[in-house]
């Protein structure tokens, strides 16, 4: 058999987006059937990158995001040289993303234009964000050459691994599930104007342990507060796994919720990914162009006239497009009956 094609993914800096960045892997694969993808990406995601069976190998990005190091970046290029990758394939729109396959020696170097990078790539596209309205649809896009017909998006899937889960499990004395487990994701790393309010979660924790759920709070090291006021304003009964995991424990713990209550962030991706039911709430983010990539995810948006605004904080200081989604309107998408009310559970 012939060598397989070669690629090399420049992936991006954000949980969500390298989640759908599988997307394209898969549709590659389906492209060239042997080939053999690569995946230049920050040190992370290693974890998500071990979980895509279409990735051959994570290669870490030794840079942080926004670090521009001209030197590092082309000595990291140069030392891939002998890889002999026949395509490069660039994620991110900025210009210091393009150096590292030039350097390479890639000889087909695949973009968006973004930031006047004609010569570091040389199979440049106009992104048409009127025709590609999804961050998604706009990765799967550069697998093909342009065309007039909207790529088909392949829906990610993150493997899970059973003997993984089982470790982490003992890890944190965790029981032999009864019941069922609902996830709640209450941070958002893009700003406060994309987080449900924290007493909204927790009127739908405590309703959802009245009726027998377990409920796991997943986040990160910056999200540990909103959840310890999560799990303190619904009576203590929540797990809190906020700021105490891995991002591979994150992933075995979530694999085993029945639901997933979150924002717009990462980790709403992650769930979606691990065909988990979602029920996504959206504020200041459009859910037209960064949607949960699952066909059954319940998306909650109230559309109001002042929304998106893709603001990190509410420029009109009320927050009125996540305030006013209801603790019960996502309750009862769960199939929990409806919620005591707000006077009852502030006692």
């Amino acid at each position: 058999m012939s060598n397989p094609y070669r690629i090399l993914i420049v992936g991006p800096s954000w949980v969500g987006d390298m989640v759908m960045a599988q997307s394209l892997f898969i549709a590659l694969k389906e492209q060239y059937q042997h080939c053999s993808i690569d995946v230049l990406a920050p040190q992370w995601s290693l974890a998500l990158m071990e979980r895509m069976p279409e990735v051959r190998k994570a290669i870490v990005m030794p840079l942080g995001h926004g670090q521009f190091n001209f030197k590092g970046r082309k000595n990291l290029g140069v030392s891939l040289r002998d890889e002999n990758y026949d395509e490069a394939i660039v994620l991110p729109n900025s210009w210091k993303s393009a150096l590292v396959p030039y350097f390479a020696n890639i000889p087909k170097r695949t973009g968006f234009w973004g930031e006047m990078r004609w010569g570091l790539l040389n199979n440049t596209r106009k992104l048409n964000k009127v025709f590609l309205t999804k961050t998604v649809q706009r990765f799967v896009a550069l697998a093909t050459e342009p065309c007039a017909i909207l790529p088909v998006i392949p829906q990610p899937r993150l493997l899970v691994d059973p003997a993984s889960v089982a470790k982490t499990t003992e890890t944190f004395l965790l029981p032999t599930k009864a019941g069922k487990i609902l996830g709640l994701c209450p941070g958002a790393e893009y700003g406060p104007a994309k987080r449900w309010p924290e007493t909204h979660y927790a009127e739908v924790a405590k309703k959802a342990i009245e009726n027998g759920w377990q409920v796991y709070l997943f986040g990160s090291a910056k999200d540990e507060a909103v959840a310890t006021s999560i799990n303190e304003l619904s009576g203590g009964g929540c797990r809190d796994f906020a700021g105490k995991t891995s991002l591979t424990e994150a992933l075995d713990l979530m694999s085993l919720c029945d639901a997933v209550v979150s924002n717009d962030s990462g980790l709403m991706h992650v769930a979606a990914a691990l065909n988990i039911k979602i029920i996504a709430l959206y504020g200041s983010s459009d859910p037209n162009f960064t949607p949960p990539l699952h066909p059954e995810a319940d998306v909650i948006s109230l559309n109001l006239a002042c929304s998106p605004c893709f603001k990190r904080e509410c420029p009109l200081g009320h927050l009125d497009c996540l305030t006013k989604i209801s603790a019960d309107r996502v309750t009862t998408l769960l199939g929990i009956s409806s919620l005591m009310t707000d006077e009852s559970i502030s006692r």
